[in-house]
């Protein structure tokens, strides 16, 4: 087999494919840093001599497979080969089964460098850096030519057989696409402009912003064009990341719709499709470490993987359930078995963060593997503030103090000078008391707290150490050591794009953050190793806001897709003669309850309300349950559970009279469908501004220094993405009919109405806009 026709693949895949064997052992062991990482091999290769050559590439063909990789690094004048790996805390803790990877990729670069240097025999050294500390541990061993190329060839034997099962996959995969067709006669009006440009994001290689209206099928408009792309323009997998467990289930029926085999047998179509899910609701053991001794699915998990990965790969749907059901077939864990086929899926539907997270899996594997992905996000008018979430970490005194108390001696010394911190630094602040006058509990700290970062390192190594030796500590001390590398790691990047902050809620229970501001710096390199993105949404105005908080390339394309409703559908009003402002929300409460006594008058039926906060519509409800007892109302309140959600939204049938009560931007406002009599209309009695706390002042502040559009970017674009947001659960069809009042005089200001979708025509104002 010539090189140009051999099947390519890394060392790194092929011995984790062929070389893991044992438990599957994730006990709580923290890894480096990416940067860690990357620092740590180049202080490896400065302390070797001037000869060695770091990063040293090597390839070569074994058993028809064209085998590649960089190695570490390799000195010729002692002919030593390195392997170097980073860790923190004790090397006794690596697992196993990691050991073995290790050695087995040293090994077979050990191999492809004999054949490419004529060697008769290497010295091979596993290299283990401590990051923490600099101690080099060195593992060595010599060995011969011959005996390594023997395990090489054997591990590539075996490997082929399912590479080239791969390649057919791939080329049946591709000749399936090329024929996919359409599943209905045509598409929706706006469905087709939608497709189309998704399909030349994909064939350009950029980003496309996608507002797109509800009814225009978004989850099927967005799938057809970027699986058509892929066997057109080379790529090799395909992402639907959502925001919402409903976003996901969404995606595999238009999947199946489109002809993805399912469980039941429908469709044929070569595709294999993954649904991702997070541990907690995948794991059949809660509470046990993942690891041999606590878990049953742990033991001997890499000895059975193969058998479970063929039988995946064969079956090719792989939801939830269908993974469930595989895994308790062959023994193994069902989330670590998603884990794995993520590498073999060509299509993976998961939540944004398997790709935007700072330890994201499928952007790791696509790094590792040099993959052309193309991503489509769902719902992203919500991916800045999650976003933000990703990249934010907060410790809090409280927790550690109590932990404190119950720690194992190991631990005390550590705690107790992070205490000792916290007391000075809450001490230099001159925080007082929450609500304390004179004395704020909010405090912005210009710089990180001197010294901090050091003592937390200290402790997670400490917690480390504990934890290896007793597991039996608990998941509060593993959440501890969570958050404390988390912050770690995000005080190393820390800058204008953050904010430190201290804040006091009372005596001993101060909370210290790292609250991201600006998410773009560290989003621009996930939209940068994606082939094309596809970010779609009723709501994703303006553009230049999603360009600016999104980092997003400076060629991003934006499209707003015409709407399949008219304005006729839509009764608009806006109620000019109210304000619903902080200082003027308690003479607002009873206009408010008289126009919605008096729209529902005029045709009952079911009603959303929404408010700015759980406190102000605490008291509209009072007020209106109060003076019009006749008409049934309900109202969402704090800390629902999905049981009590599910309750609220029962109400909302075809034959039902009522008003639901809720919050603007809460479980109610998006992400439901209430087609039909169901809901036939709604009232919004905010424009859903933030509050304009001390944090959003530096939100504001911070977005008018780097961009100039502070004001904008901190208060009116979130508040109106909410206000369209909750509107658009009144108009769900072509059929539908219904009514929306806007309530404040400020939704009569141009600027505002400017914001509103186009297709809801021009509204009724009422009265005259106060003045």
């Amino acid at each position: 087999m010539s090189e140009s026709s051999a099947l390519r693949v890394a060392v790194r895949t092929l011995c984790d494919v062929t070389a893991r064997e044992g438990d599957l052992d994730h006990r709580f062991t923290p890894s480096p840093s990416a940067r860690e990482g990357i620092e740590g091999h180049r202080e490896v290769a400065r302390r070797r001599g001037a000869d060695y050559l770091a990063e040293l590439p090597l390839a070569g063909e074994v058993e028809g497979l064209r085998v590649v990789g960089r190695a570490d690094g390799y000195d010729p004048v002692a002919s030593r080969l390195e392997e170097v790996k980073t860790h923190r805390g004790e090397l006794s803790r690596l697992a196993a089964n990691q050991r073995a990877l290790h050695r087995a990729q040293l090994r077979s670069y050990g191999a492809l460098l004999c054949a490419e240097r004529g060697l008769d025999e290497v010295e091979l050294a596993l290299v283990y850096l401590e990051v923490g500390s600099g101690r080099e541990t060195r593992v060595s061993e010599r060995a011969t030519a011959s005996e390594l190329m023997t395990e090489l060839t054997e591990r590539c034997m075996r490997y082929r057989a399912w590479a080239e099962r791969e390649a057919r996959h791939r080329a049946a995969r591709d000749a399936a696409l090329e024929a996919l067709a359409f599943p209905f006669d045509d598409f929706r009006p706006g469905q087709r402009p939608l497709a189309e440009a998704c399909y030349r994001a994909a064939a350009t290689g950029r980003v496309l912003l996608a507002q797109a209206p509800t009814g225009i099928g978004k989850t099927l408009g967005t799938l057809f064009p970027l699986l058509k792309a892929m066997p057109r323009h080379g790529l090799d997998r395909l992402a639907f990341l959502t925001m919402k467990t409903p976003g996901r289930r969404l995606a595999l029926e238009a999947l199946a719709r489109l002809g993805a085999a399912t469980p039941s047998g429908e469709g044929d179509m070569a595709l294999r499709v993954l649904e991702l899910t997070a541990r907690d609701k995948a794991c059949e053991y809660p509470g046990r470490a993942c690891h041999g001794e606590a878990c049953p699915l742990a033991v001997g998990f890499y000895d059975r993987l193969p058998a479970a990965r063929e039988a995946a790969a064969e079956r090719r749907w792989l939801d939830r359930e269908a993974l469930r059901a595989l895994a308790a077939e062959h023994g193994v864990c069902p989330y670590y078995l998603g884990q794995e086929m993520a590498r073999w899926s060509d299509v993976t539907v998961g939540d944004v963060n398997h790709w935007f997270d700072d330890h994201a899996l499928l952007h790791g594997l696509a790094r590792e593997n040099g993959w052309r992905v193309g991503l489509l996000v769902d719902e992203a008018h919500n991916l800045v503030g999650r976003a933000r979430g990703m990249y934010s970490v907060s410790l809090r005194q409280r927790d550690l103090a109590r932990l404190r108390r119950t720690a194992p001696a190991v631990l005390k010394a550590p705690l107790g000078r992070l205490e000792r911190h916290w007391q000075a630094l809450v001490r230099e602040a001159g925080l007082g008391e929450a609500g304390a006058p004179g004395r704020p509990a909010w405090r912005r700290l210009e710089v990180l707290p001197e010294g901090l970062p050091s003592v937390l390192q200290g402790l997670a190594g400490a917690l480390t150490e504990a934890l290896g030796e007793r597991p039996e500590l608990g998941v509060e001390w593993q959440e501890l050591l969570f958050e404390t590398l988390a912050f770690t790691r995000l005080a190393e990047r820390f800058g204008d794009h953050s904010l430190c902050e201290l804040t006091r809620e009372g005596r001993g229970r101060a909370r210290l953050a790292l609250r991201n501001l600006i998410p773009a710096d560290f989003l621009a390199p996930r939209f940068a190793a994606a082939h094309s993105t596809v970010l779609f949404s009723a709501t994703l105005g303006p553009p230049d806001y999603q360009r600016d908080l999104l980092g997003l390339p400076t060629d991003s394309v934006w499209r707003e897709m015409p709407s399949p409703f008219a304005a006729d559908q839509l009764e608009l009003r806006i109620r000019a003669d109210l304000s619903t402002r902080l200082r003027d929300r308690e003479a607002s409460l009873s206009p408010i309850g008289e126009a919605i006594a008096g729209q529902y008058a005029r045709r009952p039926g079911l009603y959303l309300a929404f408010f700015s906060s759980f406190a102000y519509l605490e008291a509209a409800f009072a007020r209106f349950t109060a003076t019009h007892p006749g008409i049934p109302a309900w109202a969402q309140h704090r800390g629902m559970a999905e049981p009590e959600r599910d309750a609220f939204l029962a109400r909302f049938t075809e034959d039902g009279r009522g008003i639901g009560f809720a919050v603007l931007g809460g479980a109610f406002g998006e992400g439901i469908d209430l087609p039909g009599e169901r809901l036939v209309g709604a009232f919004v009695a905010t424009l859903g501004l933030p509050p304009a706390d001390p944090v959003n002042e530096v939100l504001k502040a911070r977005l008018q220094a780097r961009f100039g559009r502070g004001d904008e970017y901190a208060y009116r674009v979130p508040g109106l993405v909410k206000v369209v947001q909750a509107a658009g659960r009144v108009i769900r069809g072509p059929e539908d009919r219904g009514t929306l009042v806007l309530m404040d005089d400020r939704f009569a200001r141009p600027e505002v109405r400017r914001q509103l979708p186009g297709w809801w025509g021009e509204p009724a104002i009422e009265p005259t806009p106060l003045g």
